[in-house]
């Protein structure tokens, strides 16, 4: 964990408001934590000539890969009890923009029997295996296979095909740990029910299985009525991760998409494989996705797959990264989708817009720092 900037406050003595004669408890205490991630890189970039002929040749560009700066805090109300709040906003570096509360933000209760918040927050399903890639949230992230694609923020309505995504008004629990064993519930909730002729909803949830060296998870997510009314989308993934020893960590990943469409189903398994491997001061790292056919009778694209022969596709990166502290480090990748000839993945961040059967790839050289 990088460090962090306490800041605490305390009502010392009965603080008396003017206009409203507000008496502010003199036993309350709030602590609130300043905290970051800066991550950005220059990169080269560029994608082969697509099935039909259509070249986009090369660009350089600077990239952010989901910095962001936030406040956290908590106030203890007696017992185990306490309240729980966070706002995280983006920060792109790169062009000087950013959205306050645009990521992770809640406001909650932890105790004894778990957590729960309401706000705007990444799915359980997404998190569930995100520390699986090395990559992650970068250009070479595995989301551009895994999850079919990914959104940095969306409602029931703005996105229907990712399942990697933080979820507008969702409702979150999160059950303590009971021998290594913990689970994570997430509802978002139908309100575009009240501006398209459906009634669209999420429910998100994942089992984690964490002792030792071992990590493991089963994870399933169902999009309702995300394509058509009252035809309901559904992903299912099982993961495991495992530090062999002192150096080593290896990760894989199985997942099932399955898309209900007014033309029919649209189904496609998935697989990831990822290798950490400390080498000096600094560590190798590795990734491979491979997505298969899609397969059913619908017509319909989704996001970056479909139905029919020859569109799979294989993503493999690989990369050093060297920490300067243990607040900064210096990282270098490179990252390739080999796509087949009617197969149209993406770089589901930072994406080069390419047709189908075009092989998008990039070599960067970045910098990550936290505070």
């Amino acid at each position: 964990m990088p460090p962090i900037l306490h800041l605490r406050r305390r009502h010392v003595m009965p603080l008396v408001v003017m206009a409203t004669g507000l008496v502010a408890d003199a036993s309350a205490e709030t602590n609130v934590t300043i905290y970051g991630r800066l991550n950005t890189a220059i990169e080269y970039s560029s994608a082969s000539t697509s099935t039909n002929g259509t070249s986009l040749g090369s660009v350089v560009r600077q990239t952010n890969n989901r910095s962001v700066f936030g406040f956290r805090g908590e106030e203890d109300l007696g017992g185990s009890l306490k309240a729980v709040w966070q706002i995280e906003s983006n920060l792109s570096i790169d062009t000087g923009q950013g959205q306050i509360a645009g990521r992770n933000s809640r406001i909650g209760l932890q105790g004894d029997y778990g957590l729960f918040f309401m706000g705007h927050w990444t799915t359980p399903y997404t998190e569930a295996t995100m520390g699986y890639d090395p990559y992650y949230p970068t250009t070479a992230g595995y989301m551009a296979l895994i999850g079919n694609g990914s959104t940095s923020s969306s409602d029931n309505v703005q996105d229907t095909s990712s399942f990697d995504r933080r979820q507008k008004n969702i409702v979150q629990y999160r059950s303590p740990s009971l021998a290594g064993v913990s689970v994570s519930l997430g509802w978002g909730l139908p309100e575009e029910k009240l501006t398209v002729p459906r009634n669209p909803a999420l429910y998100s949830m994942a089992a984690v299985y964490e002792r030792g060296p071992l990590n493991a998870t089963v994870a399933y997510e169902i999009h309702q009525h995300y394509q058509a009314a009252g035809r309901n989308d559904d992903a299912l993934k099982f993961g495991i991760a495992y530090q062999l020893f002192q150096g080593t960590r290896i990760a894989a990943i199985y997942e099932h998409l399955h898309y209900r469409t007014d033309t029919g189903d649209l189904q496609r398994n998935a697989y990831y494989a990822s290798l950490v491997q400390q080498v000096g001061t600094g560590s190798v790292r590795a990734g491979v996705a491979y997505a298969a056919n899609g397969t059913g009778s619908s017509t319909s694209t989704i996001g970056y797959f479909r139905s029919g022969a020859e569109t799979g596709a294989i993503q493999f990166t690989v990369g050093y990264d060297y920490p300067l502290s243990k607040r900064t480090a210096l990282f270098a990748y490179y990252s390739r989708i080999n796509n087949k000839k009617n197969a149209i993945y993406d770089f589901a961040i930072n994406q080069l817009g390419i047709k189908a059967g075009a092989d998008p790839q990039t070599v960067a050289l970045g910098m990550r720092h936290f505070f």
